[in-house]
């Protein structure tokens, strides 16, 4: 991986706060994709240290500059540890404007893949996920760079 993706890659500050300063001029906005009550993929349920039949919340989102979609994004958590969270209720606002204000936050290591997301039809350059706790709460956050991103800022292919 260069080092220039490495650089978004491995961050571990809010993604929404670097694609708009990245962005510039451009307007930041999240298109919610889907949001619903399901079971995990398998390999979900094993980060969230949770059984693959057990319900969860997932959101879907596109986070576009100018309308175009840069990253898209699947965030995953058990419906017991999101009482009083009220994350249905984003709609169309950023998982991590709300996450990064989250006082105590834990964030576990980055897992970094070039897997394509398996949510929806879309070519990604370079994909990670990590799991965040903050009390109860315990969410998978999942995101994948599109080409768009890359074009756009002049980022290397693979």
């Amino acid at each position: 991986m260069s080092p220039h993706w490495w650089r978004w890659v491995a961050s571990t500050d809010s993604l929404t706060a670097r694609l708009i300063a990245a962005g510039g001029a451009r307007r930041f906005s999240v298109r919610l994709l889907r949001q619903r009550v399901g079971y995990p993929f398998a390999d979900e349920a094993r980060a969230l240290g949770i059984d693959a039949k057990r319900y969860v919340w997932q959101r879907e989102v596109a986070l576009c500059l100018d309308g175009s979609p840069w990253v898209v994004a699947r965030s995953v958590a058990p419906l017991a540890t999101l009482r009083g969270q009220r994350l249905y209720a984003l709609g169309e606002r950023s998982l991590g404007s709300w996450l990064f204000r989250q006082p105590g936050l834990d964030r576990r290591p980055l897992e970094v893949t070039d897997n394509l997301p398996r949510f929806i039809a879309a070519d990604s350059l370079w994909g990670r996920r990590s799991v965040f706790r903050h009390g109860r709460l315990a969410l998978l956050v999942q995101e994948y760079f599109l080409p768009a991103m890359a074009d756009e800022l002049g980022l290397p292919s693979r």
